[in-house]
C-alpha cells in the first residue's frame, strides 16, 4: 500500500562527487562487469555442453552462476552509467532495483545451501548419492528456491511501499535498497527496521550459521575416506566455503544491525554486489579440476571446427 508518496524519483549520491573519481570508476566497473559476464558466462556455456559435468552439483552451480549474472545486472550497469551521467532514478526503477537485488540475493543464498546439501549427501551418504539427489529431485528445490526468493522479495517491496516519502529524495548510495530508503521516509521506521532484519538479516544469518555447521560435519566425516576421496572433496568445500564466506559476511553486516549507516557500508555492499559474482567463478575454475578440464575440451573442440573450416 502506497502512502502519501509525493516522491517521484531519487537522486543516487553513488560512491564519490568527484569528477576525476568518477570516470576511474567507470572504468573499474565496467572491467569488472564485463569480467562477471564471461566467466559466469564461460562456467554456463561449459556445463550446458559438457557430459562430463552432469551431476548435481554442477547442475547446482550452473544456477549460480546464472544467478550471479542476473545478480550483477540489477546493479553494475545502472551503477555503471551513473559514474558519467545523471544519477537521478525513479520511483519505480528503484521498486524494481529492490526487487530483483533481493530476489536474485535470495536465490544465490538458496542455491548455495542446496550446494552444500549436495556435497554432504555425496560425503557423508555415497551410497544413496545417486537415488536421493535425482534430476527431478534437484529441479523441484531449485523451483522452490526461486518461489521462497519471490516471497522474500516482494516482502521487501511491500516494506518500502507502506513507507511515506514526503520531500526528501537524495540517496546517500550507489543503488535502491531498503535501509538507505529508510533514512528518506517521513514516518518512525522502527517497525519496518525490525521486520527488514527480521527477514533478510535472519535469512542471511540462519543460512550462514547452518551452512558452516553442515561443513563442519562435512569436513569432520571425510577421516573416513581414503587419501585420494578427501583430497578431492576438501578442495571442492574449500571452494564452497570460501565463496560462503565472501557472500555472507557483507550481507549480515549491512542487515543484521539497527537503521544506522557506516562509511564503510558503500565499500562493502560493493564487494559483495559486484565483487563476488566476478570472484566465484575464479574459485570454481581455479580449484575444479573437472571444470578446467571441460573447459579446454570445450575451447580445443571450437579451436579444431575453426580450423576445418
Amino acid at each position: 500500500m502506497l502512502l502519501n508518496n509525493n516522491v517521484t524519483e531519487f537522486i543516487l549520491l553513488g560512491l564519490t562527487q568527484d569528477p576525476v573519481k568518477k570516470k576511474i570508476l567507470f572504468v573499474f566497473f565496467l572491467l569488472f562487469y564485463l569480467g562477471t559476464l564471461l566467466g559466469n558466462s564461460l562456467i554456463i556455456v561449459t556445463i550446458k555442453t559438457s557430459r562430463a559435468l552432469g551431476s548435481p552439483m554442477y547442475f547446482f552451480l550452473f544456477y549460480l552462476s546464472l544467478c550471479d549474472t542476473c545478480f550483477s545486472t540489477s546493479i553494475a550497469p545502472r551503477m555503471i552509467v551513473d559514474a558519467l551521467l545523471n544519477n537521478t532514478i525513479s520511483f519505480n526503477e528503484c521498486m524494481i532495483q529492490i526487487f530483483s537485488l533481493h530476489f536474485f540475493g535470495c536465490l544465490e543464498i538458496l542455491i548455495l545451501v542446496l550446494m552444500a546439501v549436495d556435497r554432504y549427501v555425496a560425503i557423508c551418504k555415497p551410497l544413496h548419492y545417486m537415488s536421493i539427489m535425482t534430476q527431478w529431485v534437484c529441479s523441484v528445490l531449485v523451483a522452490i528456491a526461486w518461489v521462497v526468493s519471490c516471497v522474500h522479495s516482494s516482502v521487501q517491496i511491500f516494506l518500502t511501499l507502506s513507507l511515506p516519502f514526503c520531500g526528501p529524495n537524495v540517496i546517500d548510495h550507489y543503488l535502491c535498497d531498503l535501509q538507505p530508503l529508510l533514512k528518506l521516509a517521513c514516518t518512525d521506521t522502527y517497525v519496518t527496521n525490525l521486520l527488514l532484519v527480521s527477514n533478510s538479516g535472519a535469512l542471511c544469518t540462519m543460512s550462514f550459521v547452518m551452512l558452516m555447521f553442515s561443513y563442519v560435519i562435512i569436513l569432520y566425516s571425510l577421516r573416513n575416506h581414503s587419501a585420494e576421496g578427501r583430497k578431492k572433496a576438501l578442495s571442492t568445500c574449500i571452494s564452497h566455503i570460501v565463496v560462503v564466506i565472501l557472500f555472507f559476511v557483507p550481507c549480515i553486516f549491512i542487515y543484521t544491525r539497527p537503521a544506522t549507516t557506516f562509511p564503510m557500508d558503500k565499500m562493502i555492499t560493493v564487494f559483495y554486489t559486484i565483487g563476488t559474482p566476478l570472484i566465484n567463478p575464479l574459485i570454481y575454475t581455479l580449484r575444479n579440476a573437472e571444470v578446467k578440464n571441460a573447459m579446454r575440451k570445450l575451447w580445443s573442440k571450437r579451436l579444431i571446427s575453426e580450423d576445418q573450416r
